[in-house]
Parts: structure tokens; C-alpha cells; sequence
């Protein structure tokens, strides 16, 4: 089956609604296939069942339960299964949830169904730190017998929501988690076809005794008869905190008391604001709010930054020069990165090897010379973390003064406060280097765009061995002349597209889209380009884009066009449906070499890199603002010299660009005035 069919058929899945979880029986006659909300069957009406308080964290509610009373947290079967006894063939069972990190060794029931005179689990959920059991009684021998169906490697107890559907058919099993690729499991065992639930009750969060009590939260616990949740769960914004029935008192919004009448759910939650000057925002002050009243707006520490949750919102109003920065050389590329409780950094990537590239550091309101690193005309810079690990890729374009052809990563050293060399990679020619991660492993993909006079050159993905603390080949993958690569996901899908320039005769070439799929990259679509630099995604609202920047239009077969550097660059959008991306807009540039997207205030806007026009390098880079219907429109111009790169990037003073000249040692930050 093609990447692309693939991809359709689960985008399909993903996107679209309903549906018999594997064709099987529906069930009918006994629920209608209508959702059945365990969690919301527990609580009585008008109040809390005794054991179960409610708290809130990072946003969202879920219910504590006691350990002292498990029979407290109990119902009846019956209450759900009002037309027979028999719990469903197919099914799928939806859980969010927040667990804590406990003991390697804990074992904690999530839900359980067991027949009163009975120690033996009907059905179950039940969890450790790095495993899922699902729990079942078999009816296949005489007397029946406990079954166990484990998913391993499913980290939950990390104190973080996370949603999980798990699908069950017959001999079939399917968990997804937080809407991720699908972990499927097929058992010799199947589950019963006729599970009978007469005098069994369900139990919240344990197994009838105090032993293996889920000390977490819980949100979210719903029976699904006869389908597979998954597509009508995968729908939200928020994969870890999507719902498909939620009960009342964990609803985002409490009940409006009438006039002086206390709140009838009480709910409990660790929120804190904070008033004045910008307080620190670390991992102690996580989920704080703080209230800038000189800005009237309310922000939420994610532990690391504060995050805007509610303010005026401003408009770009223009663009003023803000600081002129005297480069080492001139500048192919920037790299902007913040390192946690140390500060805002731009790493320079200059063309000239002695004295190298310099990297800078965000002191009293500018940028200040802060470390320099000896290159070999370097392209660009790619920041990363694995960990607790901070690493700098740069990528060489030609050979040190031995003759050697290396691409080099640096790690930050805490003790020195500055990069250090760590890791030597042979590349050829490297343009750029992309940093990913893709189920837990971090991975680093270089581009090659040339070797020799050769332009048709592997370019090389690396895996990180966190054995040997090293990145290693994992995978080639054939480019031509190529500039960059742009990785990003859709829903649990990651793609990776790569910008090819020249093949050696033309700059009228395909650069491809790859799609991750059974352990590698697998081609995804092809899209005609002329001399690739760049490739650009971005989202507005709920539509994924990709814009490619053109840089000229060469072909030695072909007659020579009037002007090589005046042409289109192009934006497209994601169609579901058609399975691939389609052209959306179509924006003259001039030998373009990057997109940078950026948002101020409720406004989206793309600002191109114009480096030459054919007949001078002193050409106006533009501003496009979104306009929705209308899609891009020029909004500003801004003089700049061989244009390379753009980095937005925003400090509590405000929002800013940095643009990097190729043809003199000369950059610039442009602030964003707003209204």
C-alpha cells in the first residue's frame, strides 16, 4: 500500500465519524449504541458520592478517589445495562486521566466490573508506570479464567492528562493515547461474545479492596457499544484532553450560583495570581497566573515562560530598525533559542572561517557578543534539547583547514556557560540541519547539497543511541542540490519535507514530502519548485499550510527567461479529502531564500527573504498579512541587502524580526510597533 494511501485511509479514520470498530454485530437491542458514561453513572445527584472529591490541575478538573471506601465508589450494572445483561461483543472504552508518578512496581485499577460473590475481575482496566493491562474473564474453559491483554511501553504516570482509547473486537485489541499512532495487539483468547453482567457492578479506580487504588485523577470513563471512539475523539485541538462525555461538575464552566447560594460542586485547585512586576515563572510556580495590569492581561506559567491567556490584543500598526548588528561576516543564517534560567541567544552563522561564527546573547534590551565558535562557512545553525541535554548543530559548507569536511554539534556546558564541541559528523556541503522527535526518539537530519561538482547526493537522517550518548545513521534519503528541510506533524502523523535547488542541469525540479511510517521516511507527495530554499509550515486556525521559496529559474535546455529571479513562490494548504497538498496562493518573489511566519495579537503574517532581482542586491523583503478570503496581502516593505534569513522572536519588551544579510557583515532587529 503507497505512504499516500495510508495515509488516507487513516486520516479517514482519524477525521471521519463512527463506524462498527471491526464490521462485527452492533449490539442493537441492547444499548442503542449510545455512549455510556460510567463516571457520570457515580455521581448522584445533587452531589459527590462519599470518596470522591474534586480538584483541578493545569486547567482541568477530575475527581481524587479515596482508598478508604472503594465499595463507595460502586453502581450497579444494571443502571447502564437497562436492556439486557450482557456486556457488549465490540466496544470501545475511553479514559482521561492524569496519574501520578509513583513506584516502579505499582499496580492501579483504573475502573473494574465484578460479580458481587466473586473475586474475579469481569472487566478491567488497569496500569503501571510503562504498561496498560486490559482485563477480561474467559469464558473458553470451564468455569472461565482471568485474561490479560498488555500494551506495553505506555508511559502514563508522568502527571500529565492524557486520554486513552482502547477498541476491543473479538481476538483484537487497539490502544491510542492521546490520539498517537494506533498500538494493535492480537491474542489467541477473544473476548467473550456473551459476557454476562448479571449481579456485577462496576468500581471507580479499584478492585473492590484498598490494594492498587488509582491515586490520580480521573475525568473521563465512557463504554462505547459497538464503534470505534477514535474518530469522533480525534477531533479536538487538544488530543490529551478530548471528550466525548464529561460529567457536569468537571464541565469547563460551574454552575452560575444564584445570588449568595454557595456553588453546589465545590471543587478544590492549587491556582495562585500574582500582581505587580513579572515574577519568575519556573517548574515551582507551574500553573500560576500572573495579572500585568500595566498590559491588562492574565498569564499562565508553563514552567518555563509565561503564556498569554487573556489580553488586549494589539495590532501591527509598523516596523522600525531597531539595532544594527556588525556581524563577523556576512551572515547566511539565524538561529534564535532561549537556554532555561540562563537567557535569549542568537546563534550567527558567517561565511567567513577566521574568525568563524559568533553566537549572541539578549542583555539590557540587545543583543551583545556573548561566545564565538570557529566554522568553516557555515549555512546554519539548529538549536535542540534531548533531555536534559542542550545542543547547537552548525552545518560546514566547506572543508577545514586540514582538508576534512565536518558538520559539528556543540553542547552546552552548565559549568563553562558556553558551547563546547561534542560531536563530529561528515556531511557534504551541509546547508541545514533539522532537529525532530518521533515516539520518544530524537532524530537529526542534515541536508547535503553537494559533493564535488555532484549536486545528486544522499542526505543523511541520524538517530540519537542514548546508549552511547552519540547520533548515528539511520537513514539516507536522495536529494539534489538541497537547501532545507522542514519537519512537522499532523494529528499523530510526521512529516518531513526536503527543499531541492539544482540537479545539475535545472532548477526546475521536484522536492519531496516524506511520511513516517513503519520505522522510516517513505515518499508522501512531490511538488514542482524552482531552485528550493525553503520550505515553511505554518497553522491558522484549523488549516495546515506549506509555502516553498523559490529562489530562480534556470534550465540549460531551455531559452534563458528574461528575468532568472523574478518568480512565484508558492503557499499551499492541506486537503484531507484529495490526500495531499494543494496550491492556495501563488506570490511574486525575487531569488527568494525564506518564509518566516509569525502572529501579532489575533493576526497571522509571513515575511519573505528577497535577496536579488537580477540586477541589485538591495531589494525590499515584504510583509504579507493573512486576510482570509483574500490570503496574502503585502502589508509592508522593508529595505534590506541580500536578505538570507528572518527570525520572529518576542521578549517581554515586545515582538521583533532579525533579518541576516549574505552580501555584508551587517544584520538588523526590527521592532514590531503595535496599536
Amino acid at each position: 500500500m503507497s505512504a499516500r494511501l495510508l495515509l488516507w485511509v487513516s486520516l479517514l479514520r482519524w477525521a471521519s465519524g463512527g463506524g462498527s470498530v471491526r464490521g462485527g454485530r452492533t449490539w442493537q437491542h441492547c444499548t442503542d449504541l449510545r455512549p455510556l458514561d460510567i463516571l457520570s453513572e457515580a455521581v448522584p445527584a445533587g452531589g459527590l458520592a462519599r470518596g470522591m472529591r474534586v480538584f483541578q490541575v493545569q486547567g482541568m478538573r477530575g475527581f481524587q478517589l479515596s482508598a478508604s471506601r472503594p465499595r463507595a465508589l460502586g453502581f450497579p450494572a444494571s443502571r447502564l445495562f437497562i436492556h439486557c445483561d450482557r456486556f457488549p461483543e465490540e466496544f470501545s472504552i475511553i479514559v482521561t486521566l492524569r496519574a501520578l508518578r509513583g513506584p516502579a512496581e505499582r499496580n492501579e485499577y483504573i475502573f473494574t466490573l465484578m460479580v458481587e460473590e466473586s473475586p474475579g475481575v469481569l472487566v478491567g482496566l488497569r496500569y503501571a508506570p510503562d504498561k496498560l493491562h486490559f482485563l477480561f474473564w474467559s469464558q473458553e474453559r470451564a468455569g472461565g479464567r482471568q485474561s490479560r491483554v498488555t500494551f506495553p511501553n505506555v508511559s502514563l504516570a508522568d502527571s500529565q492528562w492524557h486520554t486513552l482509547i482502547l477498541a476491543v473486537s473479538g481476538q483484537s485489541f487497539s490502544l491510542t493515547v492521546d490520539c498517537s499512532i494506533p498500538k494493535d495487539v492480537v491474542v489467541e483468547t477473544p473476548f467473550p461474545a456473551s459476557l454476562s453482567v448479571r449481579r456485577a457492578s462496576f468500581y471507580l479506580g479499584n478492585r473492590r479492596r484498598r490494594k492498587g487504588v488509582f491515586t490520580g485523577l480521573l475525568r473521563q470513563l465512557v463504554l462505547l457499544p459497538g464503534a470505534d471512539a477514535t474518530p469522533r475523539i480525534c477531533r479536538a485541538v487538544n488530543f490529551k484532553v478530548a471528550t466525548l462525555s464529561v460529567p457536569g461538575v468537571l464541565q469547563d464552566v460551574p454552575a452560575k450560583p444564584v445570588s449568595n447560594e454557595v456553588l453546589k460542586y465545590p471543587y478544590e485547585t492549587d491556582m495562585k495570581v500574582t500582581l505587580g512586576a513579572r515574577p519568575r515563572c519556573s517548574k515551582q510556580e507551574k500553573a500560576q497566573f500572573w495579572f500585568n495590569a500595566s498590559r491588562r492581561g492574565l498569564y499562565l506559567c508553563n514552567g518555563s515562560t509565561w503564556v498569554s491567556m487573556l489580553e488586549v490584543q494589539h495590532r501591527l500598526d509598523y516596523v522600525e530598525e531597531y539595532q544594527n548588528l556588525a556581524t563577523n561576516s556576512e551572515t547566511m543564517g539565524i538561529e534564535v533559542f532561549t537556554i532555561p534560567k540562563v537567557g535569549l541567544f542568537a546563534a550567527l552563522a558567517n561565511r567567513l572561517t577566521p574568525p568563524g561564527s559568533a553566537i549572541y546573547r539578549w542583555t539590557d534590551g540587545k543583543f551583545v557578543h556573548y561566545q564565538n565558535i570557529p566554522t568553516h562557512q557555515a549555512q546554519s545553525w539548529k538549536y535542540f534539547t534531548i533531555g536534559k541535554k542542550i545542543f547547537l548543530a552548525v552545518a560546514n559548507f566547506e572543508q577545514n583547514e586540514r582538508g576534512q569536511e565536518f558538520s559539528v554539534i556543540y553542547k552546552w556546558s552548565r559549568r563553562k556557560a558556553k558551547f563546547i564541541a561534542y560531536q563530529r559528523i561528515a556531511t557534504h556541503s551541509a546547508r541545514d540541519w533539522e532537529a525532530f522527535v518521533i515516539e520518544g526518539e530524537a532524530f537529526l537530519a542534515v541536508v547535503n547539497h553537494r559533493e564535488g561538482n555532484n549536486h545528486n547526493v544522499d542526505s543523511v537522517i541520524y538517530r540519537w543511541n542514548p546508549r552511547t550518548g552519540l547520533f548515528e545513521t539511520n537513514q539516507t534519503i536522495p536529494t539534489s542540490g538541497a537547501y532545507d528541510w522542514e519537519f512537522f506533524t499532523i494529528g499523530p502523523y510526521s512529516f518531513l519535507a526536503v527543499a531541492n535547488t539544482f540537479n545539475g542541469t535545472s532548477t526546475k525540479i521536484y522536492s519531496h514530502i516524506y511520511i513516517w511510517l513503519s520505522g522510516s521516511f517513505q515518499l508522501f507527495q512531490s511538488i514542482l519548485t524552482f531552485g528550493a530554499a525553503d520550505w515553511e509550515v505554518f497553522h491558522i486556525g484549523d488549516r495546515v499550510f506549506l509555502a516553498v521559496a523559490n529562489s530562480h529559474s534556470y534550465d540549460s535546455g531551455m531559452p534563458a527567461p528574461s528575468n532568472f529571479y523574478a518568480i512565484n513562490s508558492s503557499i499551499y494548504e492541506l486537503n484531507i479529502t484529495a490526500q495531499m497538498f494543494v496550491k492556495f496562493q501563488d506570490l511574486l518573489t525575487y531569488s527568494a531564500l525564506d518564509w518566516e511566519f509569525f502572529s501579532v495579537g489575533d493576526d497571522s503574517f509571513l515575511v519573505v527573504a528577497n535577496s536579488f532581482d537580477g540586477f541589485t542586491f538591495s531589494v525590499n523583503s515584504i510583509i504579507y498579512r493573512w486576510q482570509g478570503y483574500e490570503g496574502f496581502v503585502a502589508a509592508h516593505h522593508l529595505p534590506t541587502v541580500g536578505c538570507r534569513d528572518w527570525e520572529a522572536f518576542h521578549t517581554a519588551e515586545g515582538s521583533y524580526l532579525f533579518y541576516s544579510s549574505a552580501k555584508e557583515p551587517l544584520s538588523k532587529v526590527l521592532k514590531l510597533k503595535t496599536t
